[in-house]
Order: structure tokens, then C-alpha cells, then sequence
């Protein structure tokens, strides 16, 4: 008995994220860039298709944090992350018999407020295992390693996919979907329920587990709430339109598909190589402001040229704008965030940038069509108003 006991101190918990995370990215991965043309064939009409994802994304903000609430409240993270994975699953199996807008809407938002929890949970999970997985002479890992898999795993999904369906249709994606998520439902069950010792600041300032309202008032929460969601909802011009003026500029699909994975692949090799290093050592206050340095330079840029050359110079700093500054985030949660709150502290996190990203993708449409390129600017003045305020994380995390 005591030999399995120490044998089981030693086991490290990485192996178990890494194919929970493979799965899930996997899964968002052979279906992500193909939902609007599977709709299609359903006989949507771009104006419903427009409805069916934005009443999707509508119901994740209002899902993740139903969902982590429900997840701290029972003290079953891990349990409420398998359900809502399985149920995922089957609600998308739904969708390959379903006709007609009104049962597509049903079933898709069905699917969008299964689906929207489970990053989050997973993330409350993953980021407290990898915290704490030095203790007791456990076997140590990053959470970054566990992201970066996730982001690896999604690009090699969706090339997976595109070969897939170019040989036997688009009903391929919901079977792979479905599959990738049954598996991430199983493997959920074994990942660990990650406790943690180590006083927090909602601690000492004496808080309990009240919810929503005990962590909107931590002041340090507050703030991370807004550098993320200033940081993060700047991508919204580029996800919007980048191709865009990219293709204006006479980059054709070929140039900026090489564009948009200079950026991915910078994505993960700061979660795996220079991101948690450099977290450790300069703090999270400081790689947040590197992330927001760095996006000021990068909207800049955009703003101001297409330039093929400059373009692969600054692409790359999408590892920093998005992964560096998800690292700190992750690293400011579990010193603010007390353990039994875990979960609701991930999904606010996840609902302010997301809010924000909806936001603002809205005001670019009406920037770029008014002032073209040079509404990139606004993302930089974004980036620019979230500098200052990283120097509040750094005198609170320490």
C-alpha cells in the first residue's frame, strides 16, 4: 500500500491534460472553419447563418459562467467538465438528421451552451494541477505545455478535416466532432480535482465563497478582467479583416493562409517554450505588458502597412499578444482566484474577453468601413490604455 501511495505522488498528471486538451482542440478543430458551409447545406440562408452563430455566441457568454458556478458549488469540476463534454457530443450528433432554421437554432444552441464550459473548466483544472504539481516531490509540468498542445492539435485537426471532407463530404466534421469530444469526456473523468494550500489574496482580504460578487470585489480581479479584455478584444479588427486588406493590398489566399500560420505556430511555441519561463521570472504583471507592448506595435503595423516583409515580421507577436498574456492570466488567477472558486473565476475571465470581442467586432465593421486600414489604430489605442495598468498587477501580485 505505501509503495502504490508514493508511486502515485511521483505520477505526474500532464499525460492525462495533454490528451484531454489534444481531444477537446482536436474536436474544435475538424469542425470550426467548416460550421458556416455545413449550415449551408442545410439550406441556410447567409442572413440565418448570421443569426444561427451569433445566437451562439450569445448563449456561450451566458453558459461558462452558469456552468463554473454550478461546477464550484458542488465541488465537482471535474464531473460537471465530463457532462458537459458528453452532452456536447450527442447534442451534435443532433444536427446531422436536422432540417429546417427553427430545429437548427434549437439543436445549435443546444450544442454552443454544452460546448462553452468546458474550456474553462478545463483550464481551472489544469492551471491549479500544474501549480501544485511540485509538491510533495510530485512530478512538475507547465500549464503552458498543456495549452500549446490543445493549439497544436487544432491546426493539425483542421488539416486533417479539409482532407476529410474534400473525399467524403462535410457530414464527416459532426462524426469527428462528436467522436474527438466522447473521447475528451472520458479522459475528463481522470484528470485530477486540483486543491490548493497557498493563501490567496480574496484570502486574506477575507473573502468566502459568495459567487460573482466575491470576486468582482477583489481589486486586482477587476483589473485583469480589464487588461485581458482590452489585450484580447483588440484581435477582433484582425480576425475580422486581416484577409481582407491583406487581399486588397494584392495578397492572394495562398500569402495570407502562410500569414495566419506564422501566427498560430507563434501561439505555440510561447506556450511551450518562451512563455512559461519567462513568466516565471519577470512575474505576470510584466508579461502582460509585454502582450500589450507587443500589440500596440502589431495593430501599428497594420495600420500602417501590407508589406509582405513587415507582415512576417510582426505576425509572429500574436505568441505574445494572445498566449503570454493567457499565461499571466492563468498565473493572476490561481494567486486571486480562492480554489473553491476556481471555476467561476475562469469563466468571468473567459465572459470579459469574450464580451469584449463581440463588442468590438461590431465597432470594426463600422471603423473599417469608415476609415479602412487606419481603423487598425483603435486596436493600438486599445493595447496602449492597457499598459499603465498592467503596473497595478505587478504591485499586487507580488
Amino acid at each position: 500500500m505505501d509503495r502504490d501511495r508514493r508511486a502515485a505522488v511521483h505520477r505526474s498528471p500532464l499525460s492525462s491534460f495533454v490528451l484531454l486538451y489534444a481531444l477537446m482542440y482536436g474536436a474544435f478543430g475538424v469542425a470550426s472553419p467548416f460550421w458556416p458551409r455545413f449550415f449551408e447545406t442545410r439550406g441556410v440562408t447567409p442572413q440565418e447563418l448570421g443569426l444561427l452563430l451569433g445566437a451562439g455566441t450569445a448563449v456561450r457568454l451566458f453558459s461558462g459562467p452558469l456552468a463554473g458556478r454550478v461546477a464550484d458549488l458542488l465541488a465537482a469540476r471535474r464531473a460537471v467538465l465530463a457532462a458537459c463534454t458528453g452532452m456536447a457530443a450527442l447534442v451534435a450528433l443532433g444536427l446531422l438528421p436536422t432540417q429546417g432554421l427553427w430545429l437548427l437554432l434549437l439543436v445549435s444552441l443546444s450544442h454552443a451552451a454544452a460546448l462553452a464550459p468546458i474550456t474553462t473548466l478545463a483550464d481551472a483544472l489544469a492551471s491549479r494541477a500544474a501549480a501544485t504539481s511540485g509538491c510533495a516531490g510530485g512530478k512538475s509540468f507547465e500549464y503552458g505545455w498543456v495549452r500549446g498542445t490543445g493549439s497544436a492539435v487544432f491546426i493539425v485537426g483542421t488539416l486533417i478535416a479539409g482532407q476529410v471532407v474534400g473525399a467524403v463530404g462535410l457530414t464527416s466534421i459532426v462524426l469527428m466532432h462528436a467522436g474527438l469530444l466522447a473521447g475528451a469526456a472520458l479522459v475528463a473523468l481522470l484528470v485530477p480535482e486540483a486543491t490548493s494550500t497557498r493563501n490567496t489574496i480574496a484570502q486574506e482580504e477575507g473573502a468566502t465563497a459568495g459567487g460573482f460578487a466575491t470576486l468582482l470585489h477583489i481589486a486586482l480581479f477587476r483589473r485583469l478582467l480589464l487588461v485581458a479584455a482590452l489585450v484580447l478584444g483588440s484581435h477582433a479588427m484582425h480576425d475580422a479583416f486581416a484577409v481582407i486588406r491583406w487581399n486588397a493590398a494584392g495578397i492572394g489566399p495562398g500569402a495570407a493562409s502562410v500569414l495566419w500560420s506564422l501566427s498560430v505556430a507563434a501561439e505555440v511555441i510561447v506556450f511551450f517554450l518562451i512563455g512559461p519561463p519567462l513568466v516565471a521570472r519577470a512575474g505576470p504583471a510584466a508579461a502582460a505588458a509585454i502582450a500589450a507592448a507587443a500589440g500596440a506595435l502589431r495593430w501599428v503595423v497594420m495600420a500602417l502597412t501590407a508589406d509582405p516583409l513587415a507582415l512576417v515580421l510582426t505576425q509572429p507577436l500574436h505568441g505574445l499578444t494572445f498566449a503570454l498574456l493567457h499565461l499571466a492570466c492563468m498565473r493572476l488567477l490561481i494567486g486571486t482566484v480562492p480554489p473553491q472558486l476556481a471555476a467561476t473565476g475562469q469563466a468571468i475571465y473567459a465572459l470579459a474577453a469574450g464580451a469584449a470581442t463581440a463588442l468590438l467586432t461590431l465597432a470594426a465593421g463600422a471603423l473599417y468601413a469608415r476609415f479602412g486600414a487606419a481603423a487598425f489604430f483603435a486596436m493600438a489605442a486599445l493595447c496602449a490604455a492597457a499598459l499603465p495598468l498592467t503596473w497595478g498587477l505587478r504591485t499586487r501580485s507580488r
